[in-house]
């Protein structure tokens, strides 16, 4: 009986050394117009669209565009809504308010708006508009409705029960949108999947600082921590120097363990054990 060999025998070829080319080297040869237009995986994702500069040169540098984009959805995640929003987003107010008409555009807000307190901040009552709306789906529906009118400023919308759908469709819409939109969501939302293609974490930091993580964006992954300083302008002036930073933790004290194995929790009792 004859055998039918499917297999060569021999010696296996042995692998020879992987060569590593740098990126110059491949994109060397290509066109200056495709050599320009290859992105790699370590560098910023590159945005065709208007950016404005969110008012922290820190956050900026790490921002595709070199800052808060249009054309596109923004997620803020924060551990508790109406703590962190403004303290993000008021330097940015110069910016979003530059062009004449514009307007900041808030919908379901979880506080009534303070109006002194964004005037400080550059948003006068006429620049503000307040839409209150109850319900879910009301505020998806008057959500799209707002960003497939191209306003002109800025548009902050609370949607904490949103789902990835619904954020997909408001992705869409804003595709067409000239103003930021910021969509509001509490911090547990990160363990959804979201459509937004840059998702900020925003949390109280150090003294008035906030700490921004960049969860999600366009590019290279960032997984440090920014620490930037987001006291007021009308505060900065009167508020003295020792109130600016928060005081040192107390050290713990540490406990002289019982003879019978629970903690000491009276220093005389601690001091009676030691002795």
């Amino acid at each position: 009986m004859s055998t039918l060999a499917l297999w060569q025998e021999g010696p296996e070829p042995s692998p020879g050394p992987s060569a590593v080319v740098p990126p110059e080297e491949l994109t060397r040869a290509l066109p200056v117009h495709v050599a320009e237009a290859v992105w790699r995986g370590t560098e910023l994702g590159k945005v065709e669209a208007r950016v404005v500069s969110s008012g922290f040169p820190a956050l900026d540098a790490e921002l595709p565009g070199g800052g808060w984009p249009t054309r596109s959805l923004t997620e803020l995640l924060l551990p508790q809504s109406a703590i962190c929003e403004w303290r993000l987003l008021g330097p940015a107010v110069p910016s979003l308010l530059a062009e004449e008409g514009s307007t900041v555009y808030l919908v379901s807000p979880p506080k009534q708006p303070n109006a002194p307190g964004l005037a400080q901040l550059g948003v006068a009552p006429d620049r503000l508009v307040w839409i209150e709306v109850k319900g879910p789906a009301d505020r998806l529906w008057v959500a799209e409705q707002l960003i497939k009118s191209d306003p002109c400023g800025a548009v902050l919308v609370w949607l904490p029960q949103a789902r990835p759908e619904q954020l997909r469709r408001l992705q869409v819409h804003s595709q067409s949108c000239d103003a930021p939109v910021f969509i509001v969501r509490p911090e547990t939302a990160l363990r959804d999947t979201s459509a937004a293609p840059l998702r900020v974490s925003v949390t109280l930091g150090a003294g008035w600082n906030i700490d921004v993580r960049i969860r999600k964006r366009r590019g290279a992954t960032f997984d440090g921590v920014l620490q930037l300083p987001a006291m007021p302008s009308n505060l900065d002036i009167v508020i003295p120097p020792r109130l600016r930073t928060l005081p040192a933790p107390r050290p713990a004290r540490q406990e002289v363990p019982h003879v019978l194995g629970s903690p000491a929790t009276n220093p005389a009792a601690a001091f009676r054990v030691a002795h």
